[in-house]
């Protein structure tokens, strides 16, 4: 049962007082035509809940930008919402085409710093994989009461493939629920291929100002923190709180392996008291065993990252030393929950603080 403006509402007393649900809740399509957005296409998706978020269809269904009540959400770059056309596959120039946002999607084969596995016949690996510049096929929206809730639905299809080698298809939902102050996404990936093939699956989500400021901390159980560049333990002190956007600054980056609750859950959570605001992360810790914080803390590109996945986003060579390197084998299917949502309040950011330190 749907809760609007203070109060909860059936289907039916909602249904008497609007001429159609779209007065609450919905999407709209767009075609993006100029410069280099052209063929990003755009689904803009909103709640009368507050939470609003643009999906790309020509960019994997990645969710480009996300606000709450007029405020955003996530990090935006200059570069703009790139369409696939344009995507630079070598080195870095993945670059090129991050846009930032709520969601951009890292694999499906790697993640990570260009690089070149010896182990599979020396493949070159360009930043962060392909999947974020995949269009989707067969996208549908959908919104419709599912009893007393009425829920907005987002599907479509990606497929990473080359002869003689890879075929992976992910197939892909998002959703949000009227009154609800969340999305959720569920992600399946599945090897259409007759051999085995390396699965890396990570959700570079790029939360910015004004949520991202000076005294922002990360809120998350871990059973072990390490920095990146030494693979040394840290901890909370070098990892927690933000800085305020620095005149030269450089990448800092944490792998944490995370502590689930009795559900086997993970939550993680990025609060700024401030403004008593705050966007979690809850997935399943069998489904995700890692989240890669980034921060990038320099004028102009001042930008936190929050990263759950299968692996970290240290390439194939640190986790297949660190043991998370895995494959999915021919004809199996992986699926992948993530739920992200805004936390907003001192009571709604006790409340879930409680939850992480309870396990």
């Amino acid at each position: 049962m749907p809760k609007l403006f203070g109060r909860k509402y059936c289907k039916k007393q909602l249904l008497e007082l609007v001429g159609d649900m779209t007065q609450l809740a919905g999407t709209r399509r767009a075609e993006l035509v100029e410069g280099n957005e052209r063929g990003a296409d755009l689904i803009e998706v909103f709640n009368a809940s507050g939470l609003c978020f643009s999906i790309l269809p020509g960019r994997s269904l990645d969710i480009a930008s996300a606000h709450y009540q007029g405020m955003s959400l996530c990090f935006r770059s200059n570069t703009g919402d790139v369409g696939p056309a344009f995507y630079e596959p070598q080195g870095y120039g993945w670059m090129r085409g991050f846009f930032g946002g709520l969601v951009t999607s890292c694999g499906m084969i790697f993640t990570g710093h260009p690089e070149i596995d010896q182990e599979e016949e020396n493949e070159e690996l360009g930043l962060h994989g392909r999947l974020s510049f995949i269009p989707a096929k067969n996208v549908a929206t959908e919104c419709s009461w599912e009893g007393e809730d009425y829920v907005v639905r987002v599907r479509g299809k990606m497929r990473e493939a080359v002869v003689f080698g890879t075929n992976l298809e992910l197939t892909r939902e998002i959703s949000t629920v009227l009154g609800e102050k969340c999305l959720r996404i569920h992600d399946q990936i599945e090897n259409l291929s007759v051999d085995p093939s390396p699965l890396m699956f990570v959700y570079h989500s790029n939360p910015g100002f004004p949520l991202l400021n000076l005294g922002t901390r990360l809120v998350i159980n871990s059973q072990q923190s390490t920095e990146w560049l030494e693979d040394r333990e840290v901890g909370p002190e070098e990892y927690q709180l933000a800085q305020s956007p620095q005149e030269q600054a450089h990448d800092d980056v944490y792998i944490h392996r995370p502590i689930a609750d009795k559900e086997g859950n993970v939550q993680v959570a990025l609060v700024n008291d401030e403004l008593k605001l705050g966007i979690y992360w809850e997935f399943p810790i069998r489904e995700m065993p890692i989240i890669t914080q980034w921060q990038h803390f320099h004028k102009g590109t001042y930008v936190t990252g929050i990263e759950p996945g299968n692996v970290s986003m240290l390439g194939r060579a640190w986790n297949r030393k660190h043991g998370y390197l895995n494959y999915i084998q021919p004809s199996e299917i992986r699926d992948f929950h993530l739920e992200i949502g805004v936390l907003e309040g001192k009571e709604e950011i006790n409340a879930f603080e409680h939850r992480i330190k309870q396990g």
